[in-house]
């Protein structure tokens, strides 16, 4: 049984959302100054590398992450790999092998080559999920979705995709690193910061293979 972390590392130089704040890493206490202990404080947005999307993020009456369903976050998942695709579409996940009784979707596609290469700048033509895709999930009952790139929605498109997923009460996890892992079944253990009031959190996210 192997264990995969799917988390991206926080640092300054990380890819961070068009207009979200870089993140900002300061030693406040440092033993080589003769302070007792090393120190750090982090500045960085709620949305940073991999995190959760809580539903008030785009319902402005939507649950906020600490009320998020731990159930949800831990348990079965089923890595999807989508490396041809420019858009997850309805009718690409109908003809996709996903296994019935789904519950936990994470899909791979050639957003994780960005990782893998060490990819620094912004890409807006990422593969995301496109409106109706979000119904044909929803509609199947599927409880969390993960993407391999910052947005679960494309680029110019955010309001609607979120709105669907979130108002179903759909778990939206962006900004996985799935390049070393291959597709298939796994138990996905994702526990994001309990930041009360927040509309999302960064999270720490593996897989376990079954």
């Amino acid at each position: 049984m192997r264990t995969y972390d799917i988390t991206l590392t926080i640092t300054p130089d990380m890819i961070v959302w068009p207009g979200d704040p870089k993140v900002s890493i300061q030693r406040t206490s440092n033993m080589d100054s003769g302070d007792n202990a090393n120190v750090s404080q982090i500045s960085m947005s709620c949305h940073t590398g991999t995190h959760v999307d809580a539903p008030h993020h785009f319902l402005n009456n939507g649950k906020t992450v600490e009320d998020l369903s731990l159930d949800q976050l831990v348990g079965r998942a089923y890595v999807l790999y989508l490396p041809e695709v420019s858009q997850i579409t309805a009718t690409v996940l109908r003809y996709a092998e996903i296994p019935p009784r789904t519950r936990r979707l994470l899909f791979k596609t050639r957003n994780s080559e960005l990782w893998k290469n060490g990819q620094h700048e912004f890409k807006s033509d990422f593969v995301a999920l496109s409106v109706d895709a979000a119904e044909w999930l929803v509609d199947r009952n599927v409880r969390l979705v993960g993407i391999d790139y910052l947005s679960i929605a494309p680029y110019n498109l955010g309001t609607p995709v979120h709105t669907i997923l979130l108002d179903a009460g759909v778990v939206v996890i962006e900004g996985l690193d799935l390049s070393k892992v291959s597709p298939g079944r796994y138990t996905l253990h994702c526990l994001p910061l309990k930041l009360g009031g927040a509309d999302g959190a960064p999270t720490r996210c593996v897989l376990v293979g079954v």
